[in-house]
């Protein structure tokens, strides 16, 4: 304890005994030599991930000339980011490289729709800039807050720490609903540029005359879109004040060892 009572952060520094630290040639040198029967990079669950990136080539490929293809080939890559963890942990074939290989995928794949967006929508690429940033640097400041505390998954969040995000992480339902509302919203946007057709709903809503079903979607999932990227804020204040008390851990523990030389 400190003179005024609070916990000394130099007592909070522990030893990272949550993952075994392997040297980066030693783990380069495992990479190349394994074998067939349990090769990390032919998991099932990294095929589907493959599989994921291939799509979401395709979907850019179309996106500016075949609305259709595009946006097929798009949910259909999203859908498999529910799969691929799943069959990860039926098949105890779960991994780092999965695990980092689902998260790239699915900001690279955003990002490069929101970019498409910037260009569609002009006066709004801004925002998409400020969605593609925010996402980035939330995920990335949350998954190095992760490793620094000794954590085996950027998903394990207690409720201390954070009870949105323990809520959002812990619960796979929540976590589906929220990520596939977000980019639903996203291919509503896109889709609403190519479909200029009305659904109907004047005959009964007179002020809904000219909607169309893009338009239909993209309004209530566009409520599923800010919340989710409240929670990217949320993710990236809490991974700021996590790395920001280890660096007061490690100072202080620093004083401690320089103290006792002297």
């Amino acid at each position: 304890m400190t003179k005024n009572g609070s916990a000394n952060p130099s007592r909070k520094m522990r030893r990272r005994g949550s993952i075994d630290v392997v040297d980066a040639k030693v783990a380069v040198d495992l990479a190349t030599a394994q074998t067939y029967s349990e090769n990390v990079f032919l998991f099932v669950p990294n095929l589907i991930g493959y599989t994921r990136v291939i799509l979401a080539g395709l979907s850019l490929h179309f996106m500016s000339y075949h609305p259709k293809y595009c946006t097929l080939a798009y949910v259909i890559s999203c859908l498999l980011d529910a799969v691929d963890g799943q069959v990860a942990r039926a098949l105890g074939q779960t991994s780092k490289f999965g695990a980092v290989l689902d998260m790239v995928t699915d900001r690279c794949t955003t990002s490069c729709l929101l970019c498409y967006l910037s260009s569609t929508y002009p006066n709004f690429a801004l925002v998409f800039q400020f969605l593609i940033a925010l996402d980035f640097a939330s995920h990335y400041m949350h998954m190095y807050s992760s490793l620094v505390t000794g954590s085996r998954s950027h998903k394990l969040v207690t409720s201390e720490v954070s009870r949105i995000l323990w809520y959002y992480y812990n619960d796979s339902r929540t976590l589906f609903f929220m990520c596939a509302g977000n980019e639903l919203f996203f291919v509503s946007l896109y889709l609403m540029n190519w479909v200029q057709t009305p659904i109907g709903l004047g005959v009964y809503f007179p002020w809904l005359t000219d909607l169309t079903w893009p338009e239909l979607v993209a309004i209530p999932s566009a409520f599923v879109c800010v919340g989710k990227n409240i929670i990217n804020l949320v993710q990236l204040w809490k991974a700021s004040k996590i790395l920001v008390g280890v660096d007061l851990a490690e100072r202080a523990h620093a004083r401690e060892v320089q103290a006792k030389k002297e």
